[in-house]
Parts: C-alpha cells; structure tokens; sequence
C-alpha cells in the first residue's frame, strides 16, 4: 500500500494508532461513540474534500481515499458513520442553491455532521420514498430501510421520487419530528456499532429552501451506474488491517506478504479506472476489478482468522471483527450490475 505524504494522512494514521484500533473491538460490541466523531473533526478529516472557501481542506482525491482506507482498516464502525458526511458535502457544494450558503460551511468544518437517506432510489421502478410538492416544500412519504448515525448525525440528505420521475434531494433534520419516526436500531451481524434505523416517513414536509437539487430519475442512475462500479476504499483498507493481523503471526508472513502484493496490484487498477477520465468508460471491468478486490480482501480476512486458530472465534478478536466487516463491505453499496457480477465471478471458481 503507497502512504500519500500529506498532513491529513498523517493525523488519520495517528488517530488510527491511538483511539480507533485500541477500543475497536469495545466498540464493534456497543456503539461508536460521539467522540470518535469529534476526534475526527478535530483532526480534519470531515471537511477533506470540501471547498477551502468554506473551512474544507480541498485534498487531492488520493488523500481522500488513504484516509478512508486508514479509518475503514481501524474500525469500520466509524469509518461508516462518517463516510456518510462526505457525499452531502461533495453534492451541496456542487450545485448553487440556499443550502449551499446556509449549511455548507458547518459542515465542511465538521460543526454539523451529515447522514444519507437516498440509496432506495436505486430501487426504482419500485419507489420506497414518494416525493410531492405541498405548500412552498415537498412531502416524504414511504420507508427508507437504512439510515446510519442516528444519534450521531444533525442533518441528512433525503431523497424521493415524484410520480414523474424525478429525484428530489432535500436536506432535513435528522431527529424524529412529526411525519418522521426512527425504527429502533437494526441489531446486525457487523456494524451494528454504526446505529443503523429505518426511518418511517409519513407526511414529512421539508420547505423548498432547503432543497439541495432535482434531477430526472434516469439521470441520477447514469451518474449512479460508473460510481457505484467501483471498489470501495474500505474494501483496502479492511484487507490492509488482516493483513497487518496476519504478518504478525508465526506461520503468517509469507501468506502476507503474496496476499499484499495482490491487494496493491488491484488497489492500483482500481483507483486508476475510477481516475478515467471518461466516467462511463469500462463499467464492466470495473465491476471485475470490483470483484477481484472482494476476492483478496476475503482472502486476507479467511487467513488471518486461520491463523488466529481457535482464538479468532472470540468477540474479542480482531481477526473475527475484520471478517464480519468485510463480509459487510461485500454488499455496502452494493447495485443490481454489482450483485450480478459478483454472483458471476463466483460461479466460474
């Protein structure tokens, strides 16, 4: 794995070393803690790629990915809270409306921290959350069967679809109001650390300045399409962590150190196709490439749990916590093209 020389990478290495791995495991078995949140705000690492005009740091996309991958390797749990911030961040700043003036800066800065409720619009023509102009605003009506952070989160990117198609994302509080009642947290075979709800929305009604962005139905998934191909930073940095686990164990240094070589060889094919400049170019090898990185990543977590022997069984192992995880990573995110190709990969051996 490269190390990107930048102030950012450093402070998420150090926070890594001496918060998140040391009570990862306490963690894995309660709660992520407020204050690993503002430990990372403190450190940066909410505003990453944020505009410097607004309090963000404005990083490279390679500092972006590092830190993810160094957070996602420590405790995924956390990582998955505040991964969620970036992508508010990422689309408010990219388009002008009142939001961007209003909440921008809060959350660059990591004052305000933002969750996302709209990966049920990949489900259409099934449409979990109907959207519908009312009164100067918009009502939300429907389930949205995963939001992560709650208790933690201030604000939230929600979205619905009209009856005509089109997406509207809007920016809401994320605390139970009238129209909007949170399920109890979802008790999950990993990351139930990362206080996951469904949320019921009945009659939620957000006024029109706080809509971030409408756009058409289809539009949203050719966007969608080449981002969602892509291996999560996550995916490398779980694997990376087994890895780290694995070289540490009498009989595990040489399984190691050919499973790194992997890991890095796809890590690079990864990033470089994500970096094309044409966003739609290679969909099906990055879902390939995507594939391939599940492959090692299980690989790496498969071994240092065999070297763990029967201590990896434990709730106490970190080898056992890095599987569970990756075996969370292998559906976060996860598309009908992705689960197909996947499926298919597996097939063939």
């Amino acid at each position: 794995m490269t190390t990107t020389a930048h102030p950012l990478v450093t402070a998420a290495r150090r926070l890594a070393r001496d918060l998140l791995v040391p009570q990862a495991e306490r963690v894995d078995r309660t709660e992520v803690p407020a204050g690993h949140l503002e430990a990372i705000r403190r450190a940066g690492l909410l505003g990453v790629g944020a505009p410097r005009e607004y309090g963000g740091a404005n990083a490279p996309v390679a500092v972006a990915r590092e830190t993810a991958e160094i957070l996602a390797g420590a405790c995924c749990s956390t990582w998955f809270v505040q991964t969620q911030h970036h992508t508010p961040v990422k689309l408010i700043a990219a388009h002008d409306s009142p939001v961007r003036e209003r909440l921008l800066r809060p959350l660059a800065t990591g004052e305000l921290l933002a969750g996302i409720a709209f990966a049920h619009v990949r489900a259409f023509p099934r449409v979990p959350v109907r959207a519908v102009a009312e009164r100067g605003g918009w009502r939300f009506d429907g389930r949205v069967p995963w939001y992560t952070g709650w208790g933690l989160n201030d604000v939230m990117l929600l979205a619905g679809v009209t009856d005509t198609a089109e997406v509207v994302f809007v920016v809401a509080d994320a605390r139970e109001q009238p129209g909007l009642t949170p399920s109890a947290p979802l008790r999950l075979a990993a990351l139930t650390a990362a206080r996951t709800v469904s949320l019921e929305l009945d009659g939620l009604w957000v006024p029109e300045e706080s809509v971030v962005l409408r756009m058409e139905r289809e539009e949203f998934a050719r966007i969608d399409l080449p981002r969602a191909a892509n291996a999560s930073p996550a995916v490398f940095g779980v694997a990376a962590a087994a890895l780290e686990l694995l070289a540490g164990t009498p009989e595990g240094e040489a399984t190691a150190r050919a499973l790194r070589e992997r890991l890095d060889g796809v890590r690079r094919e990864s990033y470089a196709l994500a970096d094309h400049p044409a966003p739609h170019a290679c969909v099906l090898e990055r879902l390939a490439v995507r594939t391939r990185a599940f492959d090692v990543m299980r690989a790496a977590t498969t071994a240092a749990i065999v070297a763990g022997g029967g201590r990896a069984m434990a709730l106490d192992s970190r080898a056992q916590r890095l599987a569970r995880e990756g075996l969370f990573l292998l559906v976060q995110g996860q598309t009908a093209d992705a689960r197909r190709a996947h499926l298919a990969s597996l097939a063939s051996g």
